[in-house]
């Protein structure tokens, strides 16, 4: 399973039609809200495989007025075993950095890929869950 982080609808149908065809059996779950996330996500985590976050989360792709961010959700996670990679794929370079070095204190393996250019789900994002699920196989 895929869990994810999420909340413009446009870039979750370009994540959903990746995933489609590289793995299109692999369940994929997105939360636009983090604090729902960290609610949610105990149940699933014994059966995920990958991880892809954003950071700045908008208050009217939720249905709450504080949808939280990946911070949240990384201070939650980090302190929690490893149990996959996880991609950040927010923006915001300098919240990234914040995640990044939460996850590593952690012990978990993290990728970076900032969403930069038009098509960088289609190239940049699908390249690294392609060796992340490659490597992955038994």
């Amino acid at each position: 399973m895929l869990l994810m982080l999420e909340d413009d609808a446009e870039r979750i149908t370009r994540f959903r039609a990746i995933l489609a065809e590289i793995a299109p059996t692999l369940p994929l779950r997105i939360w636009r809200d983090a604090h729902v996330m960290i609610a949610e996500m105990d149940t699933l985590l014994p059966f995920t495989t990958l991880i892809s976050l954003d950071h700045d989360l908008e208050p009217e792709m939720s249905t709450s007025t504080d949808p939280g961010t990946g911070w949240d959700l990384a201070q939650v996670l980090a302190e929690r075993p490893p149990i996959c990679p996880i991609i950040l794929h927010t923006s915001n370079s300098d919240r990234a950095t914040w995640m990044t070095g939460a996850f590593d204190m952690g012990g978990w393996k993290v990728y970076r890929v900032p969403p930069l250019g038009d098509d960088w789900i289609e190239f940049d994002w699908r390249r690294i869950v392609r060796r992340i699920l490659r490597r992955r196989r038994p």
